[in-house]
């Protein structure tokens, strides 16, 4: 987006809530399903919009994981770290991830085709180790096996 001005996709998003305040979370999540992430210029004029504090806006963005005030690859790669994943070797299947795609937990490759965190549980854990690409989930994952299964997302 040309000059980080998100004033369309946010007044968009705005209109389809008719401006609820309570309806913050959801606000959040729309804007940041329009643009992939939640950019300043974009809190701003949800703050706006909606006639509450800049710093509530904030302070809902920064709470939950699933929002991020970055830009993320176009794949979040989520490593599950949960006991049952992590007795099942899912911290080499993360270091395995980590230099197949040259990042470290928490970043994004160069051409945002991936990010890559870790999760503390997904509530798989008899498939465990679990990687999950997007809204695909790939059960007893090996360091072995991540290669084939990164080289489907383009």
């Amino acid at each position: 987006m040309a000059g980080n001005n998100f004033k369309a996709q946010v007044t968009q998003v705005l209109k389809k809530y008719q401006k609820d305040k309570s309806a913050l979370i959801d606000i959040l999540h729309d804007t940041q399903a329009e643009i992939g992430y939640l950019p300043e210029g974009a809190l701003k004029a949800i703050s706006k919009g909606l006639a509450v504090p800049l710093s509530r806006v904030y302070s809902v963005a920064t709470f939950f994981k699933a929002f991020s005030l970055t830009p993320r690859g176009r794949h979040l790669v989520n490593v599950c770290m949960g006991t049952a994943c992590h007795v099942r070797g899912s911290d080499k299947v993360l270091e395995q991830i980590e230099k197949e795609l040259g990042i470290k937990n928490g970043e994004n490759t160069e051409d945002l085709k991936f990010t890559l965190e870790t999760v503390n549980c997904v509530g798989a854990c008899a498939l465990g180790p679990m990687v999950i690409i997007g809204e695909d989930y790939h059960g007893e994952m090996t360091p072995e096996k991540i290669s084939g299964v990164l080289k489907n997302y383009s």
